[in-house]
């Protein structure tokens, strides 16, 4: 296999473009899920979610922009991976709905029964894409029944196999770990400490479940007679992140502890797809119905015109994706998220006096005109 030409470029970057999924919108759905469990009352979630508030939206893009990249490139992997893992999508496409919802319109009605709804949206539309992203990749890299037309013939329970299960169990907790991580560093006093007790709680279970997939990974690939598959550093380095993770948990580094979390999950994504790589779909009925960057590629013309795009548009998207996260750099605390029931009297009030804190205890003033 030819390694330089524009399939194996294109295969790359769709890599890339997943990695950037999973480590960006990973700590979204650890912070989801970590909502119904850390907060303890309404402003906590407020301040979890506005930790949030100004990226989810554009950590989704990837996801977007990796389903755009796999039709234009490699359509018919597309048509396979989205008829074969129907049921699966449609799950993860409707949670992300409901989610991107309730984070719209949890405040439009000051009532409690009304949050309830919203919250248990953010929690339950975090948790389903969180485990199935997990349970589709694993079976992508072990194989499913597609027959020599591309068709998947096998059913809905076929594709919940021990190991498909447990990259859902690995999934999911990693991102619960990369949320807690982030949530310690977004965040300050309790909520904060809660969340490097919760990152406490799962590190270990990464490391170790991380490790397990790993292995049995490998062990699949020998099982099935693929030679072109080696351990390489990839994923010894994919292990070693989730041990550093659990180490700077402990020494309580949640810097360093979100950096480990990130390249675990980018490590452990990388691995998946050099495990793929000639293919794009195994197929567990014979080898030789498998998709490959060769057989389900688009023509080299489209190919072209996509990576001349791509390397005029890309730098500009990562800039102001970069920019976003500058500008929103800060720690989220309870005095920056006033209550519903606030007038705006007091809102000012607390931010001129957590104002007169930062600057080193000026007397506040009122702006000319009041606060009206």
């Amino acid at each position: 296999m030819d390694w330089w030409n524009l399939e194996t470029l294109w295969f790359a970057l769709i890599a890339v473009l997943w990695i950037g999924y999973f480590v960006l919108e990973g700590f979204d759905f650890g912070v989801g899920m970590l909502s119904r469990v850390l907060a303890h009352d309404d402003v906590d979630r407020r301040v979890m979610i506005n930790t949030i508030g100004p990226v989810w939206d554009g950590n989704e893009v990837w996801l977007l922009t990796a389903g755009g990249a796999t039709f234009a490139a490699f359509p018919a992997w597309y048509a396979t991976l989205f008829s074969s893992f129907y049921l699966p999508l449609l799950l993860i496409l409707l949670a992300l709905i409901v989610r991107g919802v309730a984070f719209e319109f949890r405040g439009k009605r000051d009532e409690a029964r009304w949050r309830w709804w919203w919250d248990q949206a953010i929690f339950w539309g975090s948790l389903v894409p969180a485990v199935l992203w997990g349970v589709a990749f694993a079976n992508i890299v072990r194989g499913i029944a597609i027959d020599g037309t591309g068709n998947y013939v096998g059913g809905f329970f076929d594709l919940l196999s021990p190991y498909a299960l447990l990259g859902g169990i690995v999934s999911v907790t990693a991102f619960l770990l990369h949320g807690a991580a982030y949530l310690a560093l977004k965040t300050e006093g309790e909520l904060a400490e809660r969340a490097q007790r919760a990152a406490g709680w799962f590190a270990g279970t990464v490391a170790i479940g991380t490790i397990g997939f790993l292995l049995w990974t490998y062990a699949n690939a020998l099982g099935a007679g693929d030679t072109g598959v080696v351990p390489g550093i990839i994923p010894i380095a994919a292990m070693g992140a989730g041990l550093a993770a659990w180490v700077f948990v402990i020494e309580r580094k949640p810097g360093w502890a979100f950096v480990a979390t990130s390249s675990l999950i980018a490590l452990v994504t990388l691995t998946l797809f050099l495990n793929l790589y000639p293919r794009v779909l195994v197929s567990s009925l014979d080898p030789a119905f498998s998709l490959t960057i060769a057989n389900s590629k688009a023509s080299d013309l489209t190919l072209t015109l996509m990576s001349w795009a791509t390397l005029l548009f890309l730098p500009l998207v990562l800039a102001y994706q970069a920019w976003t996260y500058w500008v929103f750099r800060h720690r989220v605390s309870r005095d920056a998220v006033s209550a519903p029931t606030d007038t705006p009297l007091q809102v000012l009030e607390r931010r001129l006096a957590r104002r007169d804190r930062n600057q080193g205890g000026e007397e506040p003033k009122l702006p000319v005109g009041g606060p009206g």
